[in-house]
């Protein structure tokens, strides 16, 4: 008997786990973001403008995916919270503390969450770019 509720105590605790990893749902209501890509201007500057609207500690990060473009390492991230559902395509400049995401080239971290993903908006008349700076630390 000990053995069957230890059993369940533990199944309990994965599966409350495995849920508790999962990105929640998110519904997106801006248009521009249904519209544009996320690497065009229109929508960079659209989620610049609502990055500045939001209360960033509500934000979650969850990798999408890690690309290379003409010679440039990008990660995307799907971002949500206080009402943003968007995808932002993040710069890396310097790899601190995401190594092992590089060299697998973020696979084994897709879905991953990035807690206290901090950025730096970087914005002239023709572009806009999002560049990553730190984290706290990836939940897998």
């Amino acid at each position: 008997m000990k053995a069957k509720n230890l059993l369940l105590i533990a199944g309990m605790i994965l599966y409350s786990f495995v849920i508790g990893c999962d990105r929640p749902e998110c519904k997106n209501l801006n248009p521009v973001f249904d519209t544009c890509s996320p690497e065009s201007f229109e929508y960079k500057k659209e989620l610049a403008k609502q990055l500045n609207l939001v209360d960033k500690s509500k934000l979650t990060f969850w990798l999408k995916e890690y690309r290379e473009e003409k010679g440039n390492e990008e990660l995307l991230f799907n971002v949500q919270g206080d009402g943003l559902c968007a995808v932002i395509v993040m710069k890396v400049e310097s790899w601190n503390k995401l190594e092992l995401v590089r060299q697998k080239k973020g696979v084994s971290f897709r879905g991953a969450m990035f807690q206290n993903l901090k950025f730096e908006v970087r914005q002239n008349e023709s572009d806009i770019s999002f560049i990553y700076r730190d984290l706290d630390r990836i939940i897998d």
